[in-house]
């Protein structure tokens, strides 16, 4: 195909949500709310995680690294979003187009591997209690962590390199309201068979090789579970593991849903809404499905408001001295 009568696209449009303005700024304010709530929530964990010293264990060292994902994540995404709300031209630059996709899958793909470590450091903990601290070691998690994020860069690295270099020459429209890689190619003037295999490829091994690891290690969970004679005992060793499942469970639903087809030909709307539930609701919902199950978390919390409530109650007490 001639590209040289066509003119390069140096910026793209981000549709968004389309509809009466009216509906636009409802779902802006719902947005915003539900982007405070997850960097606040998130960050709280990080900072419980790492100010408490009942939370220096392998599942919360896990759990904050889960939440700092999600905060790079949103922000990755949303705050373009909620700018593009009230712009006229709704548009973002050739190179933060690519370097936002980038990202965005790069941090997503880091959080399917972190979900797959946290599976097997349950396996671990249930099946293997009496050589927990000694498997589940400093080094292993920060090995595991570290490779976590090797695997997502490698994951997504066939299908970055194959999609950088695609002619863009118009239209320019991305019909979502972040820089996704299946609308994106869509605006591609040349073949794209091969980037959408590798495309399909990554996301396919990536979410399913992910899965089949966190299957395996909560099939083993179970069986161990099943074992244990007291009813009490059963329930005791099953409530630590349903945090994990509930977050696997959302993240893998949506992520499935949207990216492990063989072609882009889905209804566009389902896919912004699944992309919604993933990218904003579930971090949103990460720090409450953490905290308010786990007691643990819960008394760091209490006590990290009452040392706060009396600093504050101190600082006023100098204040009326002086």
């Amino acid at each position: 195909m001639d590209h040289r009568n066509k003119t390069i696209v140096t910026e793209f449009i981000l549709l968004g949500f389309q509809g009466e303005k009216k509906v636009e700024i409802l779902l802006f304010f719902a947005f915003l709310l539900m982007y405070m709530t997850s960097l606040i929530g998130n960050t709280m964990i990080v900072l419980l995680v790492w100010g408490d010293y009942r939370l220096h264990s392998p599942m919360y060292f896990f759990v904050a690294n889960l939440s700092f994902l999600e905060v790079a994540i949103t922000s990755t995404v949303v705050p373009k979003m909620l700018a593009n709300t009230f712009s006229l031209t709704k548009t973002i630059s050739f190179v933060d187009c690519l370097t936002q996709s980038f990202f965005y899958f790069l941090l997503g793909s880091t959080e399917f591997f972190i979900l797959a470590v946290m599976s097997f450091d349950r396996y671990v903990a249930i099946c293997n209690p009496l050589r927990y601290t000694i498997i589940m070691n400093k080094q292993t998690c920060i090995l595991l962590l570290l490779g976590s994020y090797v695997g997502a860069f490698l994951s997504i690295l066939a299908s970055s390199i194959l999609t950088a270099p695609l002619p863009f020459c118009g239209p320019n429209v991305i019909n979502h309201f972040f820089c996704d890689s299946a609308p994106m190619l869509k605006l591609v003037c040349a073949d794209i068979s091969l980037a959408e295999l590798a495309d399909f490829v990554s996301s396919a091994v990536l979410l399913l090789g992910s899965l089949l690891l966190t299957g395996v290690s909560y099939t083993c969970i179970v069986i161990a579970i099943l074992k244990i004679p007291s009813v009490q005992g059963r329930q005791k060793a099953f409530s630590t593991c349903v945090s994990h499942i509930t977050v696997v469970t959302l993240y893998y639903g949506s992520s499935i849903f949207i990216y492990v087809q063989p072609k882009k030909v889905t209804v566009m709307d389902a896919n912004k809404f699944a992309t919604v539930l993933n990218t904003i609701v579930t971090p949103v919902l990460n720090p409450f499905i953490y905290s308010l199950r786990n007691k643990k978390v819960k008394d760091s919390l209490k006590d990290s408001l009452n040392k706060y409530v009396s600093m504050l109650t101190n600082l006023r007490s100098l204040r009326s001295q002086k």
